[in-house]
């Protein structure tokens, strides 16, 4: 049986079953040489035994196991309970025997720090920190048997049952060891951190310091003082004013009370002892090859250790094979979609970039993941000025925040010491030009020579052979040589499908930024930016418009049955064309749906993902924009409003012309008739590569059946947790090559990504860069973001997390973390947008232009900042929103 009690050095990181987390960390720091105030553990083998006594304990964890983390009423109730009932518990004659005669070896008369050690505390994914109790100063055999059992009772307080309801932790699986430790008696004490965990910088070392027991300064007491070491020097220091301290009392337990004026802004640490107490914290994270999250205290001209545990809260960063400065941008910003991707399609998308390097390693790609997102290595063209000054100005149409913060990185005493070999840059020269040659000719030749009218009807012809195309050579094929063909068509994708369709959207750019000169130098900036506004409306050939158009066409079609509209209101994937027979107006519904899917069922919101599901897989998703189309339109609406656009546009192209006289007429023509033609093409390239992705999905998923039926896999889904080279390897050689467990480690992995804020850009040193606000001034209390489609709204704001879930009614303004074409049908219902995410042509304001409803994108936490429901005004033209009275 295992002891009731463990000495520190009987103990290491071996023993977290036994100990939990803190005391098993002791443990590994004392046999390491640490200066580790003395102490030893009661098991979580006492802790059970304690438990043996208790009847009832197998009712409480079936209350348990029924709570939500967010019932906070129930759980209150419950936790005190519980607590109660363990407290009034008998502690086993043989434990408390054990804990007496351990503290009697310690020291008889010494005070000891009692504090709980959980098995789930202190672990590299979860830290469960301050979600037990701690009591200081503890002095004699009974005060100390008390707190012990306290310190389990404290397993159930109300914060730590929430906690693991939370993060999804059995209360059953988590037992309670207790750590007992000789009470030092600190000048100064405080918490370092071997990264900085703000800004994620890993080799900042971040201290708090403030006088007496540190206490104080998790209580919230006192503002400690903050120093930071880079390198062996202190690079900041930042000296509060310490009006309060705990100090412990001679009989036992603590006191506070206010510091003397003279110590109150006087620097807790000096800088000798602050360089000294870095460099503890430095070995320490080398022992155990993580960031660390270290308390410590200052006693008798002496450094001690009371505890350390990972730090939880970083971002991750990309693996890469070198010890270089790398600057990484978020391919999820770029791409709106912002949320974690599983790992087949990470290793799908990269390969497209693959053509830009010479050996497409996966230590050489350009896109890597890091949190379940892809990130963009571009370290190499951004030491380039010429390139750093172009890539910035399409990050600025992306994402001016976006803008902002790489700005930020490439300013960095770190980047200006990246080089860039010039035989790699001639190498890269030599491999990109001619693609880039091809593109900007074609391009050139699309904006002074081909008629834009026959533009979209040649590169829809295009598109759809290359998928006919494609289609068939993937029935030709199957198993590992199948996906080959997969990973070679994403590697050839820019080469030779998407520099055919590119020209034209770059034609349309180039002629808008001729005719926003013309009408700048014509009609004044103000008058020319409100034509271009009109001009913009109801663009033709604009696949992702077209889509909404026909999604409005399905409403129109559900709303002439009652019953067939109640169902819908209820429908589920699951059973969705099955209900659909035996409803009145259900077969002609499903012939315009499945009308509808054919052409567009490939797409799907976060689209570039491959692992979500498509309109064609779960069509019920286009219910709920169905619905708000239903709520908040008029039959036909829809296809009038594009019309009105339309008159609007050509209106305004006549009232143009008529100020230009013969000579310009001619040149300023050319130019309105390749805008409108051309900039609606911005979404082909896109609708291409999805088309493509999603026949790749479909023939990977049908490979995956074998695997399935061989036993290498328990379910096709799993091969989204794997990357291409993993599954071409399966696929030849079986479940050899994959590791036990790998693929349910994975999925824990993405459960955990889930829940990580990714930044916009990310340095190799962990720094992580979200920009500045894009617009200065506004009213007083306005949340500032990026101004991209013109105008003034009023109204409620609807907070939508996912557009299956969305239920917007007329008026409402939609408020959402990020939008792509999976989101458009929702555009029909909204008189204004809000973003996290995006830029001046992203997905979401290029439609709100073409719709005509205000918008305002790259407001951080928006979807937090604003509450659903909230009446706001937003201001498309300056670029803020406002929350307001409802009038």
């Amino acid at each position: 049986m295992e002891p009731y009690v463990l000495g520190f050095n009987e103990i290491d990181k071996s023993y977290l079953s036994s100990v939990g987390g803190k005391g098993a960390n002791l443990g590994e720091m004392t046999k390491a040489g640490f200066p580790i105030p003395q102490g030893f553990c009661v098991s979580t083998s006492a802790y059970r035994s304690f438990l043996q006594a208790s009847s009832e304990m197998e009712g409480f964890y079936e209350e348990l196991n029924q709570l939500h983390f967010d019932d906070l009423e129930q759980i209150s109730r419950l936790a005190q309970q519980i607590r109660d009932h363990i407290n009034s518990l008998t502690m086993p004659e043989e434990v408390k025997n054990a804990i007496v005669s351990a503290s009697q070896a310690t020291g008889r008369d010494k005070a000891y720090a009692v504090r709980s050690s959980a098995t789930a505390e202190d672990l590299p994914s979860a830290s469960f920190a301050g979600q037990q109790d701690t009591y200081l100063n503890v002095i004699g055999q009974e005060a100390l048997l008390k707190a012990v059992q306290n310190c389990w009772a404290s397993l159930y307080t109300d914060r730590a049952i929430s906690y693991r309801a939370k993060n999804g932790f059995d209360h059953r699986s988590v037992f309670l060891s207790v750590v007992v430790q000789e009470m030092v008696f600190p000048e100064v004490s405080g918490i370092l951190f071997t990264a900085d965990p703000v800004s994620g910088h890993r080799h900042t070392i971040s201290i708090d310091a403030s006088y007496g027991l540190g206490e104080a300064l998790v209580a919230g007491l006192v503002t400690a003082d903050l120093y930071q070491v880079r390198s062996g020097q202190i690079i900041k220091k930042q000296i509060s004013k310490k009006e309060l301290a705990i100090y412990s009392l001679p009989q036992g337990g603590t006191i506070t009370k206010p510091l003397p004026p003279e110590s109150q802004e006087a620097q807790a640490l000096s800088d000798s002892q602050i360089l000294e107490l870095a460099a503890i914290g430095q070995q320490i994270e080398n022992h155990y090859g993580s960031e660390q999250d270290i308390e410590w205290a200052y006693a008798n001209n002496k450094f001690f250790i009371l505890q350390s545990r990972p730090i939880t809260s970083l971002y991750p960063l990309p693996a890469v094979s070198d010890t270089d400065f790398h600057v990484y941008i978020n391919f999820g910003y770029i791409q709106m979609m912002t949320a974690p991707m599983k790992p087949i399609s990470i290793s799908l998308i990269s390969n497209v970039t693959n053509f830009l390097v010479p050996t497409p390693a996966a230590n050489k790609r350009i896109l890597r993941e890091a949190g379940g997102r892809a990130f963009a290595d571009f370290t190499k063209p951004l030491s380039l000025p010429p390139m750093r000054r172009r890539i910035l100005k399409l990050m600025g149409g992306m994402d001016k925040a976006m803008a902002t913060a790489l700005l930020e990185a490439t300013s960095h005493q770190e980047f200006q010491r990246v080089t860039v070999p010039k035989k790699v840059v001639a190498r890269t020269v030599i491999r990109v030009a001619p693609h880039v040659v091809t593109v900007l000719a074609k391009a050139a030749n699309n904006l002074l020579l081909k008629n834009p009218a026959t533009a979209n009807r040649q590169a829809t012809a295009f598109i759809n052979e290359k998928v006919a195309e494609n289609k068939n050579i993937l029935a030709m094929l199957s198993g590992a040589e199948r996906v080959r063909f997969i990973r070679r068509s994403m590697r050839n994708m820019f080469p030779e499908i998407l520099t055919k369709i590119v020209p034209y959207f770059i034609a349309g750019m180039l002629a808008s930024g001729r005719l926003e000169t013309k009408l700048k130098n014509k009609f004044g900036d103000v008058e020319a930016a409100e034509l271009l506004s009109k001009l913009y409306k109801s663009l033709p050939g604009n696949v992702t418009t077209e889509m909404g158009i026909q999604l409005g066409d399905l409403a129109d079609h559900a709303r002439k049955s009652p019953q067939l509209i109640a169902y819908l209101q209820n429908a589920d994937n699951p059973n969705f064309y099955e209900g659909l027979y035996n409803v009145p107006g259900g077969l002609e519904f499903k012939k315009e749906l499945d009308r509808f899917l054919g052409e567009f069922g490939s797409r799907c919101a976060g689209e570039i993902d491959i692992a979500k599901p498509r309109w064609s897989e779960e069509p019920a998703q286009l219910v709920p924009s169905i619905m708000s189309n239903i709520q908040t339109a008029s039959p036909g609406e829809h296809r009038n409003k594009f019309y009105q656009g339309e008159l609007e546009a050509e209106e305004t192209a006549q009232y143009i012309l008529s100020h230009f006289g013969f000579i310009e007429k001619k040149w300023v023509f050319r130019l309105l008739k390749v805008y409108r033609n051309l900039m609606g093409m911005r979404e082909h390239h896109k609708f291409a590569l999805i088309q493509l992705m999603y026949l790749y999905k479909r023939a990977m998923l049908e490979d995956a059946r074998f695997l399935v039926e061989k036993g290498v896999l328990a379910k096709t889904e799993d091969i989204f947790y794997l990357s291409l080279e993993e599954f071409i390897a399966l696929l030849e050689n079986g479940n050899a090559v994959l590791k036990e467990g790998t693929i349910e480690a994975r999925k824990r992995k993405n459960l955990l990504d889930q829940k990580l804020r990714s930044p916009r850009i990310l340095t190799s040193d962990g720094e992580m860069l979200n920009g500045r606000p894009v617009v200065e001034g506004g009213p007083e209390g306005a949340i500032i973001g990026s101004g991209v489609s013109a105008g003034v709204v009023e109204g409620i704001a609807r907070v939508v997390l996912q557009p299956e879930d969305a239920k917007l009614n007329r008026g409402e303004i939609l408020v959402a973390p990020f939008t792509d074409p999976g989101w458009t049908p929702l555009f029909t219902s909204a008189v204004g947008l809000v973003t996290e995410v995006g830029g001046m042509m992203t997905h979401g304001s290029v439609v709100a232009r073409e719709y005509g409803i205000p918008a305002v994108v790259g407001v951080d936490n928006a979807t937090e900042l604003i509450k659903d429901g909230e009446w706001i005004r937003v201001d498309g033209t300056q670029g803020f929103v406002e929350k307001i009275e409802h009038p």
